[in-house]
Parts: C-alpha cells; sequence; structure tokens
C-alpha cells in the first residue's frame, strides 16, 4: 500500500512530464482499436448485407478460372428454370441477371462509375431486391426504356426521376429513362447500380432472353436449406453437364463466400494498418524510455533516500513500474475513446468515396478495449523496466550526492560493440540482397538487413551521437557563437538519451527514404521501358481496367490521320512442353504491327515471325525451365477452343519491365482457333500517327472515344504521368500513416527537451545570472533541438536509402533497372526535420526563459 501511495504521489507530481508520453501511449492504442473498430463494423454490416440478398439456395455456373474475358457473365439456360422449380421443397424459383461490364453516362456524357474503384453493376428487379433496397421515388421498372439507379449515385450525380441515361454494355448502347431511385436499407458496398426489367436486362447486359447469371431458390415451409441443397444437387446430376456444371450453395455457404471475397480485402487493409500502429508502438517505447530514465535520475537523491530509510530494492523497483501502469492505464483508456472517434471518421472517408456505412452498425466488440488496455500497459511496463531496473541500483549514499546520470563507461563499451557488430551484419545482409540473382532469397536478406541494420543504428546510437552531433554542430551551430556551444555541449551532455531520441525520429524517416527511393526509382525505370520500348503514339485504354467494348475499337480503327491500329488482348491457354508437361498459361494475342509498336527485346528470333499464322514467343525463363527451343511446335488449346500446335518463332528476353514473361502470338492465330463467342475482348489498343500528323491524329482519336467517357486516350507523356500519380497517390497514402509515428517522435523531442530543462533548472539560473538574456536561452534551447532533430533525420534518411536502393537491386530482377534516388524530396525532409526540431523546442525553451533567476538558483 505505501508503495502504492508513493507511486500515485509521483505520478501526480510529475502529471505534467507523463503527459507527452501518455499521448504516446494514447495515439499508438487509438491507431490499433480504430483498425479494429472499423474493420469489424465493416465485416458486421457486410454479414448484413449479404444475409439480406441471400437465397435460401442459390444455382450459379460453375466458376471457370480460366475464363476468357469475353465481356460477358457466364450464364444458365432459361430452360433450366422449370426443371428447378419442379424440385420437391422449392416454393419459388427467381432468375437473375447480373453483369458488371458496363458503363453509365448522363446526358452531359459523364461517366457514373464510382471514382473508388468499385464496379458499375447492372441488374434485373425482381422480388429479391426488396431485401436489401426498396423504391423510394418513382416506380419499379417496365420495358426496355425504364431502368431504377441506387440513390447514392444518384444523389452524387444529381440524377432525378426523368433523367434519361445512356447504358454502355458488350452487346450494345442503350438509353433508358430513369422511373425509380432505390435506397439501400443496410449499406451501399460502394457500386453503382441499375435495375432493368427481366426481359430487357437478359436481352441488354447478357445478348440473349434465353439465359439467366443465375437462380435463387426459396424453400418450401419445413424443408431446410441443405435439405434443398441435396434435392437440388441431385436433380441436377441428372441434366446436361451433370452437376458440376453448376455451382449450388445454401445462404449460410453464399454468405460465407461472400465475406471471403470482402474478407479478403478487410484483412489486407486491417493488417497494413496495424503495421503502422506497430511502427507508432515502437517509436512511442523510445518516448516512454527516455521519460522514466530521466525522471528517475532527476529523483536519484529522493530514491537515495527511500533506500536510506529501509526501502528495499524490490519496493523500488515496484514503485517506477506502477507509475508505468498508471501511464498506460491512463494512455490506454483515452486511446480506446480515440479509437472509436477514429473508426468514425473513417467510415465518414469511405463515406465520401461511395460506400454508406450506418454509423447504428459501429461495432465495439468486447475484445477491443481489452486488446488496447493489454497494448498500452504491457508497452509502458516494458519501457519503463530498464528505467525501472537502474533505480533499483541507487544506493543510499545517492542521497548525499547531487542528482545525475553518470554513465556507465563498461556498459557504453559493451553496448557499442554490439551495435556495430549489429550494424555491420545488416549491412552484410543487405549486401547480400543486392547481389542476389533469385528475388525471393534476396527479399528474404532484405528483411534480415533491414532489421538487423536498425536495431543495430538504435544500439549504436549514442555512439555516433558522440561523433555525428559534433560535425552537425560545426556545421549548423558554430555561427552561433557561445550559445551555438552550449546547445552543442548540451545534446553531448548524454548520448544515450540523444540517441534514443533521435531513434525515435530516425525510424519513421528511413521508412519515407526507403520508400520514396523504391517509389522514384519505379517511376524511372517504368518511364525507362517506355523510350526505349514503346514506338506507339498513343494508348487507348479504359479507365476502370475493364476491356474495350467492340464499338470503341471499331471506332478507334476508323480514325483518321492513323497509320495504323493494334490490337492487344489475353487469352488463357494450355500448353504442352516438350516435356510432356500441361502448364496453364496467359497468351497475349496482338495484331502484327505491335512489333513496330512495342520493341521487346528477343535472344532468339524475331517477334515479327511470332505473329504469324500459327506461330508464338515464348520468354527466355519459360524456355529454359521447360526445354523450349526454337523451331519447336508446342501444343495449345485455348479456352473453350480447338488445339492448336504453334511453332515457337522467338524467344524473349526477361530483361524488361513492359510485359515481362509474356508469351505471344498473333491474334488472328487466336480468332481462328477460337469461336466468335469465346473470344476474349481487346484489353488495351495501340495506334501510331501518320507521319507528321501526331497532333491531327491524337484530335481524332480522342473525338473517336468522345461517346465513350470511360475510355482514355493518352501519348507517351500522359502515360508517364498516369505511372507517375498512380505510384504517388500511393506513396502519399503511406506518407500520411506514417505521420502519425513521426507525430510520436516528435512528442518524443518536445518531452526530451522538456525534461531536461527541468533537469537544468540551477544551471539555467546560473547561466542567466552570469548575463545570458531570455533570448540567447530561448535560442540555446531551440538549437539543440535542431541539433537533435537533424542527428536523426541524418541516420533515417541515410538507412532508408541503403534500405531502398537494396530494394531497387531487387527490383532490377523484375526489369525494373534504373536507380532514381529523389534528391529533392531527401532535402526537403532533411530541412523539414529542422523545422521540426525548432517547433518542438517552443514550449521548453518558452519555459527555460521565464525561469526567475534567484528561485533557479536556489533548486537544489
Amino acid at each position: 500500500m505505501t508503495v502504492l501511495k508513493t507511486s500515485m504521489r509521483n505520478f501526480l507530481a510529475h502529471k505534467g512530464r507523463m503527459a507527452l508520453s501518455a499521448v504516446a501511449v494514447l495515439l499508438s492504442v487509438a491507431f490499433v482499436c480504430g483498425t479494429l473498430v472499423f474493420t469489424d463494423t465493416m465485416n458486421a454490416t457486410f454479414d448484413k448485407l449479404f444475409a439480406n440478398v441471400a437465397s435460401d439456395v442459390s444455382v450459379a455456373p460453375k466458376k471457370d478460372d480460366d475464363a476468357q474475358e469475353t465481356g460477358k457473365p457466364q450464364t444458365l439456360p432459361a430452360a433450366l428454370r422449370a426443371e428447378l422449380a419442379k424440385v420437391d421443397g422449392v416454393a419459388k424459383v427467381e432468375p437473375h441477371v447480373t453483369s458488371m461490364q458496363l458503363t453509365v453516362v448522363n446526358a452531359k456524357n459523364k461517366s457514373l462509375s464510382p471514382t473508388s474503384g468499385a464496379p458499375t453493376v447492372g441488374t434485373n428487379w425482381d422480388e429479391s431486391q426488396k431485401k436489401s433496397v426498396e423504391i423510394t421515388s418513382g416506380h419499379v421498372p417496365h420495358g426496355p426504356a425504364e431502368a431504377v439507379l441506387d440513390a447514392d449515385t444518384a444523389g452524387k450525380h444529381g440524377v432525378k426521376t426523368g433523367d434519361k441515361l445512356r447504358v454502355i454494355a458488350v452487346p450494345g448502347d442503350f438509353t433508358v429513362s430513369v422511373v425509380g431511385i432505390a435506397t439501400y436499407k443496410t449499406t451501399n458496398p460502394g457500386a453503382a447500380l441499375l435495375y432493368f426489367d427481366t426481359a430487357t436486362a437478359q436481352e441488354k447486359l447478357l445478348g440473349s432472353t434465353g439465359s439467366f447469371s443465375s437462380y435463387g431458390l426459396t424453400a418450401a415451409s419445413g424443408v431446410s436449406d441443405e435439405q434443398l441443397k441435396e434435392r437440388v444437387t441431385a436433380t441436377l446430376g441428372s441434366s446436361a453437364g451433370g452437376s458440376d456444371a453448376y455451382t449450388v450453395r445454401t445462404a449460410a455457404e453464399s454468405k460465407e463466400e461472400n465475406k471471403k471475397d470482402v474478407g479478403s480485402f478487410l484483412d489486407v487493409m486491417k493488417y497494413a494498418l496495424l503495421g503502422f500502429a506497430g511502427i507508432a508502438v515502437l517509436v512511442g517505447i523510445f518516448l516512454i524510455v527516455n521519460t522514466f530514465s530521466m525522471l528517475v535520475a532527476q529523483r536519484t537523491r529522493e530514491i537515495g533516500l527511500m533506500r536510506a530509510i529501509g526501502s528495499s530494492r524490490p519496493q523500488i523497483l515496484r514503485s517506477v513500474l506502477t507509475e508505468a501502469v498508471l501511464l498506460g492505464v491512463v494512455g490506454s483508456v483515452l486511446g480506446i475513446g480515440g479509437g472509436i472517434a477514429l473508426a468514425v471518421g473513417l467510415m465518414k472517408l469511405m463515406g465520401s468515396m461511395g460506400m454508406k456505412l450506418d454509423m447504428g452498425e459501429l461495432t465495439v466488440k468486447a475484445t477491443t478495449p481489452l486488446v488496447g488496455l493489454a497494448i498500452g500497459i504491457v508497452v509502458t511496463v516494458l519501457a519503463a523496466l530498464l528505467p525501472a531496473v537502474k533505480a533499483t541500483r541507487i544506493s543510499p549514499m545517492s542521497a548525499l550526492r547531487d542528482a545525475g546520470t553518470p554513465a556507465d563507461g563498461k556498459a557504453g563499451k559493451v553496448r557499442a560493440t554490439i551495435g556495430v557488430l549489429l550494424t555491420a551484419a545488416g549491412g552484410l545482409a543487405l549486401v547480400a540482397a543486392a547481389k542476389a540473382d533469385d528475388a525471393q532469397a534476396g527479399a528474404g536478406m532484405l528483411g534480415i538487413g533491414v532489421f538487423l541494420s536498425l536495431v543495430g543504428f538504435i544500439v549504436v546510437g549514442p555512439l555516433l551521437a558522440g561523433v555525428v552531433v559534433r560535425v552537425i554542430s560545426a556545421i549548423v551551430l558554430r555561427v552561433f557563437g557561445p550559445v551555438g556551444r552550449l546547445a552543442e555541449r548540451n545534446a553531448l551532455r548524454n548520448p544515450r538519451r540523444t540517441g534514443a531520441t533521435a531513434s525515435a525520429l530516425m525510424i519513421g524517416l528511413a521508412l519515407v527514404a526507403a520508400l520514396s527511393v523504391v517509389g522514384s526509382s519505379m517511376v524511372a525505370s517504368a518511364t525507362d521501358q517506355l523510350d526505349k520500348s514503346v514506338g506507339a503514339d498513343f494508348i487507348v485504354q479504359s479507365e476502370n481496367q475493364q476491356p474495350l467494348s467492340p464499338a470503341v475499337v471499331k471506332a478507334v480503327k476508323s480514325a483518321g490521320h492513323v497509320e495504323h491500329v493494334t490490337e492487344y488482348t489475353v487469352v488463357s491457354a494450355k500448353i504442352t512442353t516438350p516435356g510432356g508437361k500441361t502448364v496453364t498459361k496467359r497468351l497475349s494475342a496482338v495484331s502484327p504491327t505491335y512489333a513496330d509498336d512495342v520493341r521487346a527485346e528477343t535472344v532468339k528470333g524475331s517477334l515479327k515471325d511470332a505473329y504469324a499464322k500459327d506461330s508464338m514467343s515464348v520468354p527466355e525463363g519459360f524456355a529454359k525451365d521447360n526445354g523450349i527451343k526454337q523451331g519447336d511446335r508446342l501444343k495449345v488449346t485455348m479456352t473453350g477452343g480447338r488445339p492448336a500446335e504453334l511453332t515457337v518463332r522467338a524467344i524473349t528476353s526477361d530483361d524488361t519491365s513492359i510485359d515481362q514473361g509474356a508469351l505471344y502470338t498473333g491474334i488472328a492465330t487466336a480468332r481462328s482457333y477460337l469461336p466468335a463467342e469465346k473470344m476474349p475482348l481487346d484489353f488495351m489498343v495501340l495506334a501510331k500517327a501518320a507521319d507528321g500528323q501526331t497532333k491531327e491524329a491524337a484530335a481524332a482519336l480522342k473525338a473517336s472515344v468522345e461517346q465513350y467517357p470511360q475510355v482514355k486516350v493518352r501519348d507517351q507523356s500522359d502515360y508517364k504521368k498516369l505511372i507517375q500519380d498512380q505510384v504517388g497517390q500511393l506513396l502519399n497514402m503511406i506518407y500520411g500513416l506514417l505521420a502519425l509515428a513521426i507525430i510520436v517522435a516528435i512528442l518524443g523531442v518536445v518531452n526530451t527537451l522538456a525534461l531536461s530543462v527541468v533537469e537544468r533548472t540551477r544551471e539555467i539560473g546560473l547561466l542567466r545570472a552570469i548575463g545570458l538574456s531570455r533570448r540567447q536561452m530561448r535560442r540555446m534551447i531551440r538549437l539543440e533541438s535542431v541539433v537533435i532533430a537533424l542527428f536523426g533525420a541524418l541516420l533515417g534518411l541515410g538507412l532508408g536509402m541503403a534500405w531502398g536502393i537494396t530494394s531497387q537491386k531487387l527490383l532490377a530482377l523484375q526489369g525494373l533497372g534504373v536507380l532514381d534516388i529523389p534528391w529533392p524530396t531527401i532535402t526537403a525532409v532533411f530541412l523539414g526535420s529542422a523545422v521540426v526540431g525548432l517547433l518542438a523546442a517552443l514550449v521548453p525553451a518558452f519555459r527555460a526563459g521565464r525561469m526567475n533567476v534567484l528561485n533557479a538558483i536556489a533548486t537544489d
């Protein structure tokens, strides 16, 4: 009880000093709890949605993993409906039509497709739709000229009943009038939905009134879903194709299958966010260690007196750890509340992107606050353990000496030796990774190198502080005269503290630097490959990554001022190698002019020959692994087509990032072995302008696809900018998440300075007494902070660039062979660290400047 009282008294006496550490715990716990609450809410919301839309038993075509991208979904015959209706226990059969290969545009020719990447879905209206949506305006669709639009898409684009929409589908374009608005009862998963009457959906989306996408069966009273599934499966077993041609699921199985698809995405999001939370926790540990180390040092005389009057070592240990538990509890409780607020913010962010999440579905599982408390308390106690152990070593004689933190020379040498060894081992692992011939083995060595070098830098930090801080000070501080020299000595006074403070900042900036190097190198490599390999003037693609409809390809081919148009599609095929092994691969089926538009390097043969009839090419690695030589004839069976024997006319180099590992054949060859309905749509189209008519060709191509807003015509500079923007968006998102760790590191700098000001109260008073002005005092604290921040930045940026360069060497194995170090970004981060140091010192410097000289000198 005495230990608890003492701990409470010390905790409350130093509550101001504990506040920033508590904020670090709060932020770390908030990130973890917010992630858990958000993903749990998403899971609960989708569970409810899937439960609402699932039929008692559903019948769908067997999923074909090798299906061609024909733009038409797999279907079931309409005649199957009558057969299913006869199954004992079936109360109702509802046929469904679903297509995600369509684009909807308004009267201004603007696409209504979600910008979040979610699909635009066309489906038929039937009674089962009432489970998930309700018509809140207008009426259900009747006839080929009517449709119902979902409320979120209508609201976002200002669509009202009576408005005309054009639907661009694979079978053809058609116009409908919006006769109703449908509102989700649970949540809109982010898709744009358009409902048609059943006959229209069949004809316009599937291209045939004789087929459906799936069937939903309602079980009769007294018949379970499992019983009905067994009966349906038995009935289908005797039909054409047998039960193997169908996928039959109960409502529970459909729900689980849908959850699996969504769950994989949510799991990636969850673990990515938790990974960044882990980085914030790691950085927070340094802050807490520093806080308790300095508090113990400042209470040396107090602890010595406690030991002199009879307190045992275990009591001192329990006292310090109890303070850590109190800090962990306070920070964790606040962090749990902050996590719930963060989850609400993420839900609103998703809402702005089109996924409307009901706040009433906010899910806080009982395990979430327990996890938050456990993380906050365990991390805080572990971080405080080392300072607590040091506190137990304070002898009663320390009560007679001034408080201080004398360095343990022997321990410092051991630490430095271990740090140097770890750093050297990490450096060797990074070198081994950079020289690896196998990407997988190299990635493993990279992971080892990153871990060892990071730990090594953290351990050797105090040793580096003594050297690097002097160098930085010579460049930055000497111009400030005596004040600069005082700031330098303060930073060097306790290298261990300076090293720990800088290490927190180092971790975040190392990741920023590494990702900057990787991202910049990826963009530079892709740009270099485009310059070297792509001879086409224009690239025509769908913005939503869907294949191009025949109407779009026809329009592009009709554009003027164009020398030639090259089609590019991908065909799934089974290939039998000379050794008798059958492998499933993707064949790039292209026009013969692809040889001019994309200059792929070959190690044997010519690609022009590979695009001739009954010919193909294989990549170097595939040829080596399967004993394939130029001139070999391979049996190739394209999915849904006749077997063919294709001659290997060329072997392409693997040293490229464009179509690396691709197998090529002519598009005419693919069409000769595939029926028209099985021929995949073009993935993209390349165009070459006629001599001297580039501007005219660009205008003509853009005009040709003007009625298809989802299709973009880009020249090479546009395409380079697209790559740069995509990589930039990803990096900005990662930087935003890393900002949390950097914020915690900044709090560490603030806390270190604040506690060091308290520790040096008497010294500050003496400096003021001998003539140091308030302004000079504030400048000294700010300069000390800048040096610490620049020290951390220098370590972090150096370490991060080493990681980034090694990563680029591994990416070179995938064809991304250009190393590009973004010096403007690195320089900006380094200079930004100085600004961070200045900002972090504002409050501590202000407090130091306000100290009363006589009171400061009298401080014991």
